[in-house]
C-alpha cells in the first residue's frame, strides 16, 4: 500500500523542519533532498533497506544514515521525509506517525529547500531527467551556480544534486504521484503529456488534469516552456495561453519542436561521430540571439535534441545569454542511465537505459538503432512495475520490434504486489517481427542469453528502470572473457 500525504498542505520552511530523518535515502529522488539539506546545516538521518553506495556519500557529507528501517532510528527527529515507493506499513513511518512526527513527501522536502530560491521545474512523461540535466550543464557553462535535484547523476558535475551559491534552483518534477504539484517555480517545462502513470491517475483526462495544475502553479510573470509536437503538451500550451492572457499574470508560454509554429525550432539533425548535429532557431523567442545556430550534442537521438530545446527555452526565460545557452548544449556530457555508453568487448558496444514507459523504450530503440550502424541491435527489456505491464504490454512489445534481438526479463515489481497473470511475457508475446524474441524469466540467465547472440559489430542494449542495469556489466564481463586468452 502506497503511503498518503497530504500534497495540499502549505510547507514549512527549511528552518522550522529540525532534525529531519529520510526514509528511503537510497533513492535517487530521497538522497538527493537529503544532499542539499546536509549542505545546508539540517541534522540529517535516514534508512534504507539495503546499504547502498549513494548512503556512503551521505555519510561523508554528515549524515546518519544505516541500512535496515529499525523504528528506534527516529531517535532526535522532528521531521520524517518518505518518497512513493516507501510502503505505508514501513515500520519507521508507521512509528512516526503514531509518535505525532511531521511527516512529509519526498516533493515536499524539496519545495521546503527551493524556497527563497527562483525555481524551475521540469516535468514530463519522457524525457524530464535529461532535460533537467541539460538545463543544470547550461546554467553551469554560463557561469551561474545553481542548486538542484536530479534524478540521476549529472556527468560533470559528479552528483544528482547540489545546494548552489546562485538564486536558481532546477528540480525535476515527478508527475507519478501528482507530487508535482507542491512546486510554485519562476519557469516549468513540459516536456510531453502521454499515458503512463495510469496506477495512480486511473484516467488519462486525469492526468492531463494534473498537467494543467501544473501549468498554473507558474509565478506570476514566469514562463511555461512546452513541446509544441507533442499533442498533449501542444493542448497543455494552448490551454495555458489563454488561461494567462486572462488573469493579467505577466505569465507566458514558450514552446519548442519541429513543428513550424513553435517558438524554439529544431530540425536538421543528424547521427555524427560526437553525437547529434542540429538547427536551434530562436527567432521567437525574445532575446533569443541570432535566429539560427547549428548545435553539437554529445548525446545521440532525436529525443535529445528536443530535451535540448527544451532546456535552452528554460535557461533564457532564467536570463542566461542566448549563444552561451547553446555552447552549453554542447558542453552536456549525458545522464547516467540514459543511454549511457558503458564498454565495448569482442567487438560489441554496451549500453544501459532507464526507459521504462512505451515512448522512452522506443526512444531508446530508435536511438540504439541509429547507433548501431550497420551492425544488429540487441536489446534486454526489464518491465517495471505490475499496473504498466498490465496496462502498457501492447506497446512496449510493438517499441521492442525495432530491435534484432530482444530478451525479455520477468517484471520488476519495486513498490507493487504481483498481479495475477501478469509477467514480462505478456510483453514477448506482443514483440512482432523482425525481431527474435525470448522471455528469460530468470534475471540470473540473462547476460548469457544476451551474449549468446551477440557478435562482433553488434550493439548491446539493456533497458529499464530496475536492476537490469546489471546485466549490462555481468554481459561485458562475459563477452571480455570471449576474446580472453
Amino acid at each position: 500500500m502506497s503511503p498518503r500525504f497530504d500534497l495540499t498542505a502549505p510547507v514549512p520552511p527549511l528552518a522550522e523542519l529540525g532534525a529531519v530523518h529520510f526514509v528511503g535515502v537510497g533513492g535517487v529522488g530521497v538522497s538527493g533532498v537529503a544532499r542539499v539539506m546536509l549542505a545546508r546545516g539540517v541534522a540529517v538521518s535516514g534508512s534504507d533497506a539495503k546499504d547502498l553506495p549513494v548512503m556512503d556519500a551521505l555519510r561523508a557529507l554528515g549524515g546518519r544514515v544505516e541500512a535496515g528501517f529499525d523504528p528506534a532510528r527516529l531517535a532526535g527527529a522532528q521531521t520524517v521525509v518518505a518518497g512513493s515507493a516507501i510502503r505505508e506499513d514501513n515500520p519507521q513511518l508507521a512509528a512516526a506517525r503514531a509518535a505525532g512526527l511531521r511527516v512529509l513527501h519526498r516533493s515536499q522536502g524539496l519545495a521546503a529547500v527551493m524556497h527563497g530560491r527562483r525555481g524551475a521545474a521540469v516535468a514530463g512523461t519522457n524525457g524530464k531527467t535529461t532535460t533537467t540535466a541539460m538545463l543544470v550543464a547550461v546554467l553551469r557553462h554560463a557561469g551561474a551556480d545553481p542548486s538542484f535535484a536530479v534524478g540521476g547523476e549529472v556527468v560533470g558535475a559528479g552528483t544528482n544534486a547540489h545546494d548552489g551559491t546562485g538564486d536558481v534552483f532546477v528540480a525535476e518534477a515527478d508527475e507519478s504521484d501528482a507530487s508535482f504539484l507542491v512546486y510554485d517555480p519562476v519557469v516549468s517545462v513540459v516536456t510531453n503529456v502521454q499515458p503512463d502513470h495510469l496506477d495512480h491517475y486511473g484516467t488519462v483526462d486525469a492526468l492531463e488534469a494534473a498537467f494543467e495544475a501544473f501549468a498554473r502553479r507558474v509565478r506570476p510573470g514566469g514562463t511555461l516552456v512546452a513541446c509544441a509536437d507533442d499533442a498533449g503538451s501542444a493542448a497543455l500550451a494552448e490551454r495555458a495561453r489563454e488561461t494567462f492572457a486572462a488573469d493579467g499574470s505577466g505569465r507566458r508560454v514558450v514552446t519548442f519542436g519541429a513543428a513550424a509554429q513553435a517558438d524554439v525550432r529544431v530540425g536538421g539533425a543528424e547521427l555524427t561521430e560526437r553525437g547529434t548535429a542540429f538547427d536551434l532557431t530562436s527567432g521567437g523567442v525574445p532575446g533569443g540571439g541570432r535566429p539560427s545556430r547549428r548545435v553539437q550534442l554529445q548525446v545521440p537521438g532525436w529525443h535529445n535534441v528536443l530535451d535540448a530545446a527544451a532546456a535552452w527555452a528554460a535557461a533564457v526565460a532564467l536570463g542566461a545569454d542566448p549563444a552561451t545557452a547553446a555552447d552549453g548544449l554542447e558542453a552536456f556530457a549525458g545522464t547516467r542511465r540514459r543511454f549511457e555508453a558503458r564498454g565495448e568487448a569482442a567487438g560489441v558496444r554496451v549500453y544501459d537505459d532507464y526507459a521504462h514507459n512505451p515512448a522512452k523504450v522506443a526512444a531508446a530503440v530508435a536511438t540504439g538503432r541509429q547507433v548501431a550502424g550497420e551492425g544488429r541491435l540487441v536489446v534486454a527489456f526489464q518491465p517495471h512495475l505490475y499496473s504498466r505491464t498490465r496496462d502498457f504490454a501492447g506497446p512496449f512489445g510493438a517499441a521492442l520490434s525495432g530491435a534484432d534481438e530482444v530478451v525479455v526479463l520477468d517484471v520488476y515489481g519495486a513498490r507493487e504486489d504481483p498481479l495475477p497473470g501478469v509477467s514480462g511475457a505478456l510483453v514477448a508475446d506482443a514483440v512482432t517481427a523482425p525481431a527474435r524474441v525470448t522471455y528469460v524469466p530468470d534475471r540470473d540467465r540473462a547476460a548469457a542469453e544476451l551474449v549468446s547472440r551477440a557478435a562482433a559489430g553488434d550493439l548491446l542494449l539493456t533497458i529499464g528502470a530496475g536492476d537490469v542495469t546489471a546485466v549490462a556489466g555481468e554481459a561485458l564481463a562475459l563477452l571480455a572473457a570471449r576474446v580472453a586468452p
